[in-house]
């Protein structure tokens, strides 16, 4: 058998559990995928691809190198999807008060959350900014939220169910916090899930292994980007195609 990600983290007593109570079963998705990618902005990733140690110095929320690691993953599997016309939905922070006001329970546990840094000691830009390298396109959805699930307080669920969308492809950061959550809710709704393991990131390696293990576990099927690759390619063209009302133009 393949060693996985979180395999050197658990103990034998775990693997033996595991096996014993019948988790981490195979999942096929569904046939009407969305793609979903959780915070891939300036905040998680930095401006530049450096050690985390030196990212988190201007962007504290940073996950360094490993985030400049998933992005090309995230393009490719963004590009795949388009050519396909597979729906792509962003979600991204919000900007919120200055005083920090709005922050709420995300002050509780991180003493740097309402730190504000020099303007020059980073790019003058949005941290919520989605990343250059993965840049919505004019058909993309994008969803602010301000909790880490993608389905808190967001119209997600509105669109998932607009497109009669039965599955999710899931990528983004951080795999422990926002991804983890949001898995969680989705599978709370019954859908299908298949998470990218080299498409997701988080500033702890061991917290981005082991959450892995937790969601294959329950949750979603825990696959690479080659396999998600593959699922994508064999859909059939014009799964979300739009049916025009008579007369109107179509978008471009």
């Amino acid at each position: 058998m393949t060693e996985r990600i979180w395999d050197k983290f658990l103990t034998e007593r775990d693997k033996q559990v595991f096996q014993a109570a019948g988790f981490s079963s195979p999942s096929e998705m569904g046939k009407r995928p969305v793609l979903l990618i959780i915070d891939v902005n300036y905040n998680f990733c930095g401006d530049r691809p450096e050690p985390i140690l030196d990212s988190i110095k201007r962007w504290h929320t940073s996950c360094g190198e490993d985030a400049w690691e998933a992005l090309p993953v995230i393009r490719r599997l963004i590009d795949a999807c388009r050519d396909k016309g597979i729906p792509v939905i962003y979600t991204t922070g919000t900007d919120g008060r200055i005083d920090g006001w709005d922050k709420g329970s995300w002050a509780f546990k991180n003493k740097r959350t309402s730190e504000h840094l020099k303007a020059t000691e980073r790019p003058n830009r949005d941290g919520n900014d989605i990343m250059d390298e993965i840049a919505p396109g004019p058909k993309d959805l994008i969803i602010r939220k301000e909790k880490p699930s993608a389905f808190f307080g967001t119209p997600l669920m509105s669109y998932l169910t607009l497109l009669k969308a039965d599955s999710i492809l899931v990528t983004g950061t951080t795999t422990s916090g926002c991804v983890r959550g949001s898995v969680i809710d989705a599978f709370s709704y019954n859908y299908r899930q298949w998470v990218v393991e080299d498409g997701c990131f988080d500033r702890s390696q061991a917290s981005h292994a082991v959450n892995l293990c937790d969601m294959n576990a329950k949750y979603a099927e825990i696959v690479t980007s080659g396999a998600a690759l593959d699922y994508i390619r064999g859909l059939p063209d014009g799964l979300f195609a739009r049916e025009l009302p008579a007369g109107a133009a179509p978008q471009r």
